[in-house]
């Protein structure tokens, strides 16, 4: 089976769509191909690297080739970059592992994420980001979409659509009038072929009337990007995630949307299709329910960090109750690393 038919079976039956697309010549030339293993080095052991003895540690950086990390709540937390993060980062680029930034954020474009990247001090370039946005222009454009998008997002998606030629609406207000019911069919454009849900800071009604109004009809594609639940925050304030406003589109549109960013189908299949090793690539990550969850599905190694979504006291829940997907070892943050190779 061809990898384009095998991609359309796994992902088919979350949404109506006519074929996945293909992944670029860059990204499939980048490794050979190599056999799944399963081992690996502390499976599903929720290990305290802190823990470990100086040749376990020596032999944990050695047991990976490639690195694959989250960005907010593992690299920096909105514009500021948390401590040891940069350093750790270069210093796997300097044992010579490769580097993917692989971020459920969609507000900003590929070029956008290295560029914050290189202000707060790591090495990173635009080939090496893989967001959101990105896929879910990828993912259209792969399936040969020529229609219009609309688009309850930001400028992110709107931006990365733009750079392969898909048209779009709907980015920014959308403005709760006194008689918002009475929305009528010629309110809405009949180039409209897809709705695409990210993070939408300009969320509103009038926008959700839209959204589930486009899907009422079968031949809509409906993606997303993300469904994370929350954004990491350094304060004790709750910002809702982008799957806020997923599960309120699938709600009042009665429809599944295809889910682009971690742990799903695409990103996963994406990945594989870079030739990456599993057993030898590490994943990084601030939550067990995107990114050690897509790092377990992948076969890859796993680490946790508390820096973000998951704290010390959900730890102990994922310790006590051993329920899946559990990660390999974990740190309080990422630049502990740092100290266990000097120490």
């Amino acid at each position: 089976m061809g990898l384009t038919k095998l991609l359309t079976w796994l992902i088919n039956g979350r949404n109506f769509v006519p074929r996945l697309t293909p992944i670029p010549r860059q990204f499939l030339s980048s490794y050979p191909c190599r056999s799944i293993s399963t081992t690996k080095m502390f499976k599903s052991a929720v290990m305290n690297l802190r823990e470990a003895s100086n040749d376990q540690v020596q032999e944990f950086l050695n047991s990976f080739d490639t690195v694959l990390t989250d960005c907010d709540g593992v690299l920096w937390i909105d514009n500021n970059v948390i401590p040891g993060s940069a350093e750790t980062m270069n210093y796997f680029r300097k044992l010579g592992k490769k580097i993917f930034y692989v971020t459920n954020n969609s507000t900003k474009i590929r070029r956008d994420f290295a560029l914050k990247a290189q202000q707060l001090g790591f090495i990173a370039s635009e080939e090496e980001i893989l967001s959101t946005a990105y896929l879910v222009a990828h993912y259209l454009k792969g399936i040969g979409f020529t229609k219009k998008v609309y688009l309850l997002g930001s400028n992110g998606i709107g931006e990365e659509l733009k750079a392969v030629g898909i048209r779009h609406i709907g980015v920014g207000p959308d403005h709760v009038q006194p008689d918002f019911k009475n929305m009528k069919p010629s309110d809405l454009d009949p180039e409209v072929g897809a709705v695409v849900v990210g993070f939408d800071e300009h969320v509103s009604y009038p926008k959700f009337m839209k959204a589930a109004s486009y899907l009422a009809s079968e031949e809509c594609l409906f993606v997303a990007t993300n469904t994370d639940e929350r954004f990491p925050k350094a304060a004790s304030i709750v910002v809702p995630g982008t799957g806020t406003l997923v599960r309120a589109v699938e709600t009042c549109s009665e429809r599944r949307a295809l889910v682009v960013g971690k742990p799903h189908a695409y990103v996963r299949k994406f990945l594989e299709s870079c030739g990456l090793s599993p057993e030898r690539t590490l994943m990084i990550g601030d939550r067990c329910n995107t990114d050690i969850e897509l790092g377990v599905r992948c076969g890859f190694q796993t680490l946790l960090v508390l820096s973000g979504v998951t704290s010390a006291k959900d730890l102990e829940k994922i310790r006590s109750e051993k329920k899946p997907p559990l990660p390999d070892v974990v740190l309080p943050k990422l630049g502990d690393l740092q100290s266990l190779v000097t120490s």
